[in-house]
């Protein structure tokens, strides 16, 4: 070769650090999928808010065999490993047209449900009712079952079903449901108690006694404000969005949320379509004669980052609400979508340590910030589970 034509050592190198620039670039997929698999090393995910007992109740007699194979609801457990799920808040509701003694009932049959779920596949499930519980459970491989009681009428305003369901391990009391109770007003009903009664007051202080975390999706933004003046320890909202980003009465406002900064409490994300979209809360309000709107994992994930934006990085979860509905956003019609929500998150430039947060580290802290009121020994409810 003449001389003329042989590259110079500078051009050679130029061209070798061309080269070895492109070989080392991450691919950004790749390098997304990384920070959410090191997220899910960091915490385990923790949904808030689970109806597969109510769905059982409707459709299967409550029965809990079978639910290791392919079903029709949005939930089962080749679903729930898929989807990386650590620690369940499975709620144990009855709708709240049942009332008194009928109320109750139910939901002890649905407490009964979730401790026959754990005895029937104990290899999966673990009853759990603290954060060392969900710790121990992750330890072992399996999904801590905790319990949240969705509506105070399951009470029949008896503060002594209150501290009965604490016994059984029922970790949180969402003070509400649709309708408003004897002494909290819904989001969704005509306000008849300015937020909290004095009867409400007491029975907050008695929730902060026991240990039990109060609820505060469902109820009003009066209630809300009402029961923050109150409680001593920190709140949560099991299955709650964004009243900023889609004006729906069970949404949280941002005077709500920037509360929970001081309160210590956690806001966890629901998928609800209709809490998602003001589109299609529009269409599920009217005639529904044309095709529902599109809702998205974006959508979602906007909220999700409203509400870090509102109320802070240490305050926020994700409760989908999973069989509590009868439609949820592409990607996200399952327990097995929770992935795909951290990989858009994390391609939006949230770090490993932001998604953990998110994930479940956050409410462990209030797990941890409650327990000791609790006083749940996890091992003393194991007689429950035969």
């Amino acid at each position: 070769m003449s001389a003329r034509h042989t590259p110079s050592r500078a051009a050679v190198a130029a061209v070798a650090g061309t080269a070895a620039r492109h070989r080392a670039a991450p691919d950004p997929v790749d390098a997304a999928q990384a920070t959410v698999a090191a997220a899910l090393d960091l915490a385990p995910l923790i949904d808030g808010h689970n109806d597969w007992a109510w769905e059982c109740r409707e459709n299967r007699g409550y029965s809990v065999e079978g639910l290791d194979g392919h079903l029709d609801t949005d939930t089962d457990i080749a679903r729930l490993r898929a989807g990386r799920v650590g620690g369940q808040f499975w709620s144990v509701y009855v709708e709240d047209t049942l009332v008194g003694a009928d109320a109750v009932q139910g939901t002890l049959e649905q407490v009964d449900w979730v401790y026959r779920l754990a005895a029937r596949y104990p290899e999966t499930f673990v009853i759990a009712t603290s954060a060392a519980g969900v710790e121990g459970a992750r330890a072992s491989g399996r999904i801590a079952s905790l319990l949240g009681a969705e509506g105070a009428h399951s009470l029949n305003d008896s503060p002594a079903v209150l501290r009965m369901l604490a016994r059984l391990g029922v970790r949180y009391l969402t003070l509400t449901h649709v309708h408003n109770t004897s002494w909290a007003d819904s989001g969704t009903d005509e306000p008849v108690h300015n937020g909290l009664s004095p009867r409400g007051v007491e029975y907050i202080r008695e929730l902060n006694r026991l240990g039990m975390l109060v609820d505060l999706s469902h109820v009003s933004a009066a209630t809300a404000h009402a029961a923050l003046d109150v409680t001593s320890a920190p709140v949560i909202f099991s299955h709650s969005s964004c009243h900023a980003v889609t004006a729906h009465p069970r949404n949280v406002p941002d005077d709500v949320l920037a509360r929970l900064a001081d309160n210590g409490g956690v806001l966890m994300v629901t998928f609800v379509p209709q809490f998602v979209s003001a589109a299609y809360a529009e269409w599920f309000g009217g005639d529904k004669s044309a095709p529902a709107p599109r809702v998205t994992l974006a959508q979602v994930a906007d909220h999700v980052e409203h509400a870090r934006d509102a109320a802070g990085i240490r305050h926020i979860g994700l409760g989908g609400d999973f069989d509590g509905t009868d439609e949820f956003p592409e990607q996200l019609d399952g327990v097995d979508g929770y992935p795909a929500l951290l990989l858009e998150l994390a391609r939006r430039g949230w770090s490993a340590a932001e998604l953990a947060a998110l994930a479940g580290a956050n409410v462990l802290r209030v797990l941890r910030a409650t327990d000791a009121a609790f006083g749940g020994d996890d091992s003393a409810l194991t007689r429950l589970v035969r």
